[in-house]
């Protein structure tokens, strides 16, 4: 099954470039054939598209700052990753490494939308993009005509079960995560700093975390995907950076910057983050997200085939 599912993704992968919204890319639904695990929640296996490997894995406190875009009518009625029927009305989303299904918080940095979308499918894989929903979700976020927003995604916890029966408490073992070695070479990576500069209400954890961007002071602890908007208020002004890479060794970033100086200057700034100092390698700020695809084309180009767009100030 993952041999037919890594086939389809990569065929699907072409023409997820030209969904509905032309600026959106699209998912990979189509062809996707019911997995016999429909059903049962899912990490998910390694699987490629094109010449990049993605690797699904158990995130609980996935937290990332980017580009959403929507995809629709191409993909209607088409089978999602997890086996369900995607429509334009359910509010789901694609995410390519998630597990299935799981439920997360998609905030518009824009206006302050904020809205829980249930992860059931994989994508999108246009560069620089980091989620794709549903026709009524991107309505619902404010984002449907311009076809793209800034976006902050957070993981809430695991959606009912496509038969709406509830989660099991824990993964069972065959579904369990499972990272086979690739690649050649030592890879250091670094979870990415959100958008400074936001407050947020105390939440209801023993050790929370610093406030990251783009949370605000009104946050809704519902888990549930109800369709539910609340407004919060993103506080500051953002930008959008390529990210290159993020690391705990300056000489390592260093190096990076180094050997992607062809694709223009790239900057190295560095953050705290739960106790540890990463050095981030970038370029940028743009204001406009063509320029930031324009950017994010000539660092790949380069070699910086890690880099994508991350939303900061």
């Amino acid at each position: 099954m993952l041999r037919t599912l890594r086939n389809a993704l990569f065929a699907a992968s072409a023409a997820a470039l030209t969904a509905a919204c032309a600026t959106a890319p699209a998912s990979v639904a189509p062809n996707v054939q019911v997995p016999s695990t429909a059903g049962v929640y899912k990490v998910g296996e390694p699987y490629e598209v094109g010449d990049t490997w993605y690797y699904p894995r158990e995130q609980p406190d996935y937290d990332e700052t980017g580009i959403a875009s929507w995809y629709g009518p191409t993909f209607y009625g088409k089978h999602t990753a997890d086996g369900e029927i995607f429509t334009a009305d359910a509010l789901t989303a694609a995410h390519r490494t998630l597990p299935m299904p799981v439920n997360v918080r998609v905030t518009n940095l824009d206006n302050g939308r904020s809205l829980v979308v249930r992860v059931n499918d994989r994508g999108p894989f246009a560069r620089g993009r980091i989620i794709d929903v549903s026709e009524r979700a991107a309505k619902l976020l404010g984002f449907y005509a311009q076809g793209t927003a800034r976006v902050r995604v957070t993981f809430v916890g695991r959606g009912d079960l496509p038969n709406g029966e509830p989660q099991p408490d824990e993964t069972p073992p065959e579904i369990a995560n499972a990272l086979p070695a690739k690649p050649t070479g030592t890879i250091e990576t670094a979870s990415l700093a959100p958008v400074p500069g936001t407050a947020m209400a105390p939440q209801p954890q023993p050790d929370p975390a610093p406030a990251p961007a783009a949370q605000t002071a009104s946050i809704d602890n519902t888990d549930q995907v109800t369709g539910q908007v609340t407004i919060e208020q993103v506080l500051g002004t953002t930008h959008l950076y390529i990210q290159a890479g993020a690391f705990g060794n300056i000489g390592n970033a260093e190096r990076l910057r180094e050997r992607l100086s062809g694709a223009g200057p790239l900057n190295i700034s560095s953050i705290d983050r739960n106790g540890q100092r990463l050095y981030r390698v970038r370029m940028g700020p743009f204001d406009d997200l063509k320029a930031a695809d324009a950017a994010l084309a000539r660092v790949s180009a380069a070699g910086g085939t890690d880099a994508t767009i991350v939303v900061d100030k």
